[in-house]
């Protein structure tokens, strides 16, 4: 039986690394704890950990470092699907699997090629879970190496397999999640917008929450509102343009400004990262220093 996923936030977890650029434990250590209280999940091993440049055994041993070491009771999900064969696809997520985490998360891009169709992709899914224990599935829409978002109808018919209870739509159209969440009514899969300027109208819509990489930065203020976003309307839809213009954070360079941010949080880390070589600029630092402040605002007048 697939374990239904608890709606709310669900951070892609960023991977800190030392100035070596081994992974650092304590700092993962410390994010765990930071995570506390400020979210309902957590999505490890994702792009945003870097996990295309982590080798298979750096995957396995940060999946099972973070399920045994997260806040108590905080659901786990994790990726780690980068394996280009679809046998070597499904031993890898085997082992996955075994480090406990509540749910293994596909890459939507790993199943067909760009220019197979979505039948190919269906087979080829198919194919994959029929060699993996029954347990709950995801699925992301990662950008990289090429984004294959799927069709209300694609996810329609893997949320019917009854195996998947999670996606993080990449889409960033309001009204396409909308059909999407049509499309899974009946079925155990949740959609996670990983938008945060179309949050607050898929929540309304029935989305179970938000898995993006702006829960790098300022988790508790996405919480908030996938919590209050029904009670207390006005201020839902003032939170949601503080959030809406905040993701633009995005556009600076990923995840670097993250670890910078994170570290301005207290948390002992450095911005190294193994997916690019970038110094932030002093501007760029001001920056993420002034929505940082600018977070510590809207913490107080909603009283988190």
């Amino acid at each position: 039986m697939v374990r239904t996923i608890p709606n709310g936030v669900y951070p892609t977890m960023i991977t800190p690394f030392k100035e070596d650029k081994t992974i650092d434990y304590n700092a993962v250590q410390k994010l765990l704890e930071w995570y506390a209280g400020k979210v309902d999940g957590l999505f490890a091993v994702c792009q945003s950990s870097e996990m295309f440049f982590l080798s298979f055994e750096e995957r396995l041993e940060l999946m099972r470092f973070v399920k045994e070491n997260a806040p108590k009771g905080m659901t786990v999900i994790a990726s780690g699907h980068v394996a280009d064969t679809f046998d070597e696809q499904a031993e890898q997520a085997k082992a996955f699997i075994n480090t406990g985490i509540d749910a293994y998360v596909f890459i939507s891009n790993k199943f067909a090629k760009p220019d197979e169709d979505d039948e190919v992709f269906l087979d080829n899914v198919g194919y994959v879970i029929s060699k993996l224990p029954d347990v709950a599935f995801g699925i992301y829409e990662c950008p990289y190496p090429y984004k294959r978002l799927l069709s209300p109808e694609t996810l329609g018919a893997l949320a019917k397999t009854g195996r998947f209870a999670f996606i993080k739509d990449t889409c960033c159209d309001a009204d396409v999640i909308k059909a999407k969440i049509k499309a899974v009514e009946g079925t155990p899969l949740k959609i996670f917008n990983a938008n945060s300027s179309s949050l607050l109208q898929s929540l309304r819509d029935g989305a179970a929450g938000f898995s993006g990489v702006m829960g790098n930065f300022h988790p508790e203020l996405y919480k908030w509102l996938c919590e209050n976003y029904e009670k207390e309307p006005q201020k839902a839809e003032i939170m949601q343009s503080f959030l809406g213009l905040a993701s633009m954070t995005e556009r600076q360079i990923y995840p670097v400004n993250a670890k910078y941010y994170l570290s301005l949080e207290g948390i002992p880390m450095t911005v190294v990262t193994r997916s690019r070589a970038y110094e932030m600029t002093a501007s760029e630092r001001l920056e993420i220093q002034q929505l940082r402040n600018f977070t510590g605002e809207f913490i107080k007048y909603f009283g988190l």
